[in-house]
């Protein structure tokens, strides 16, 4: 089974990267963007049984960082 885990920062935590992305974005002349905030995305193949309690778990011990971070998970239809 396919499992995409999108991790991004919570709001009200700096976002250097994503600060970066809207300078560069209007030096090459972009307007009208308003906020850029960056984030990762994580894909796992892993065993068709793998439970939700499972997934939750590597995403709360080590895919992301809960003081900081939010993460969602997406099962990947086949």
């Amino acid at each position: 089974m396919k499992v995409r885990v999108h991790v991004s920062l919570k709001n009200g935590v700096l976002d250097p990267q994503g600060r970066a992305i809207h300078h560069a974005l209007e030096g090459l002349g972009f307007a009208g963007i308003n906020d850029v905030r960056a984030g990762r995305l994580i894909e796992l193949d892993v065993a068709d049984d793998t439970s939700d309690e499972a997934l939750d778990d590597m995403c709360r011990k080590l895919l992301a960082n809960q003081v900081i971070e939010n993460y969602r998970i997406e099962k990947v239809a086949a």
